[in-house]
């Protein structure tokens, strides 16, 4: 067998997953997502580890922006080829890329004017990333694969998605690579969903694979108890009310947001929290909530349960969706409480950013996270204690209580990353730990080798690796 790995991302860190597959003459590229952590963005500007056009294919796990951002840059740069996703993953990915294309256009131009204004240069050009009409472009290249139906990649290659229960849409993928009456089975984990979350089926499980490269965002950590995050939420919440503040709640369009409304429809209906008003202020989770009620064949019992019962939390009473700018602004002249929905979700950018600003001196208000914040990033910043904080180039001293809920991660924990991969009926020939700062993925492939003695390793970025 000639088959080739290389680990262009999420390589002892967490974002700008790339994985590219070279075999029988032909390559294909497992996600390809951007980097996000401020001290790996330049690798955004690097130029394609190989030529955009010699790739022939790319199979896309699901529609986060660490996964797929990446992919118009790409396609300006000469990628033609196919991309494979779930139904559910192609229509987010159109929403996500769009979205990332303006914020791209938008950066640029105010850097570009910030920079002139303070007489310095910036480390990156003042151009986008990537336009509009790359975006579009890209998205002419999606192409619908369903769950659990083997696709004809290249001669001797197939391809299988299985819901991996992150995020609406998201996928598992498990290649075979045949040569004569050789074949090998290599298995890509995308981001491992936790059991028994709400909204979506629980991750699938696997029998058997040659090669697993997995994720390990939360290698070193356990989650708490998924029945924990209402008790949580709502202590959060009256206090806050109590104090009389708001609830900021930086929030990922996709998926967070959905299971947000989900346990905040839940408490509203059981009258635990007071009837207060819940902004979701962002277009783009606006619109992906759309895609989340066009596909009710994805959700788990409970949530085909409320929808039965006429109680979808897409739709309470006290929800408002806010979309324009002119909205977004009216939101800080409310009086009394209020819980904010807003981009994004590790506060590098979005709306969230604004309605920090306005509640950071307010020791009433509160600043709650509920997802996982990246080394480097503002949500990191502001949860490892910082005391003052940079918004829009002024300093902020950072009054505002900070509360964080971990059962909202849509990533395994430790245990549950272990539990999933040692499903297999016998060792593989090897895993390869990804997608996790490096403390977290060395951590669990130890973990993962004192028990069960297989083969780990934990690749550095640009390693490429032969699967015999």
């Amino acid at each position: 067998m000639n088959i080739k790995l290389s680990f262009f991302g999420a390589a002892k860190n967490v974002t700008g997953s790339r994985y590219l597959l070279e075999t029988n003459n032909t390559r294909i590229l497992i996600d390809c997502g951007m980097y996000q952590e401020r001290d790996y963005r330049g690798r955004n500007w690097e130029p394609f580890p190989v030529d955009p056009s010699t790739i022939d294919t790319v199979l896309l796990t699901h529609a986060h922006v660490d996964h797929c951002g990446f992919l118009p840059k790409l396609v300006h740069d000469g990628f033609n080829g196919d991309i494979l996703c779930t139904p559910a993953t192609a229509e987010i990915a159109q929403i996500v890329l769009m979205d990332s294309a303006k914020i791209q256009f938008e950066d640029a131009k105010y850097k570009k004017k910030r920079h002139k204004r303070e007489g310095r240069e910036g480390p990156y050009p003042h151009i986008p990333l990537y336009t509009i009409d790359d975006a579009r472009d890209t998205i002419k290249l999606l192409c619908k694969v369903k769950y659990q139906k083997k696709v004809e990649v290249a001669n001797n290659i197939e391809a299988t998605y299985y819901d991996a229960g992150h995020i609406l849409g998201s996928a598992m993928i498990k290649i075979i690579v045949r040569d004569g009456d050789e074949k090998r089975s290599i298995l890509f984990s995308g981001d491992i969903g936790r059991p028994n979350k709400v909204i979506l089926r629980d991750p699938t499980v696997f029998e058997e694979a040659d090669y697993v490269i997995m994720e390990s965002t939360y290698g070193n950590r356990y989650h708490q108890e998924i029945d924990d995050i209402d008790d949580n939420l709502e202590e959060v919440i009256n206090d806050t009310h109590q104090s009389g503040g708001n609830i900021i709640i930086p929030s990922f369009a996709i998926e967070r947001s959905q299971e947000l409304l989900y346990e905040l429809n839940l408490l509203l209906m059981e009258k635990r929290i007071p009837p207060l008003v819940v902004f979701v202020d962002s277009p783009m989770a606006n619109r992906v909530t759309k895609v989340f009620r066009d596909h009710p064949e994805l959700f788990d019992k409970e949530m085909t349960d409320l929808l039965e019962d006429h109680h979808s939390p897409f739709s309470f009473r006290n929800l408002k969706l806010v979309n324009t700018v002119q909205e977004s602004k009216a939101v800080n002249n409310i009086r009394g409480t209020a819980i904010i929905l807003a981009g994004s979700g590790m506060c590098t950018g979005g709306r969230v950013k604004h309605h920090i600003a306005n509640n950071i001196t307010n020791p009433a208000s509160t600043l709650l996270f509920v997802g996982y914040q990246a080394v480097g990033t503002l949500g990191r910043i502001i949860l490892d204690g910082a005391e003052e904080i940079r918004l829009f180039g002024k300093k902020f001293p950072l009054k505002m209580k900070v509360k964080r809920i971990e059962g909202f991660s849509a990533h395994a924990g430790k245990d549950e990353l272990f539990d999933w991969v040692t499903n297999l009926k016998k060792a593989p020939r090897r895993v390869f730990i990804t997608h996790g700062e490096e403390e977290a993925a060395m951590h669990f492939s130890n973990y993962l080798h004192e028990k069960m003695g297989w083969n780990t390793f934990v690749p550095e970025f640009k390693d490429k690796v032969v699967l015999d």
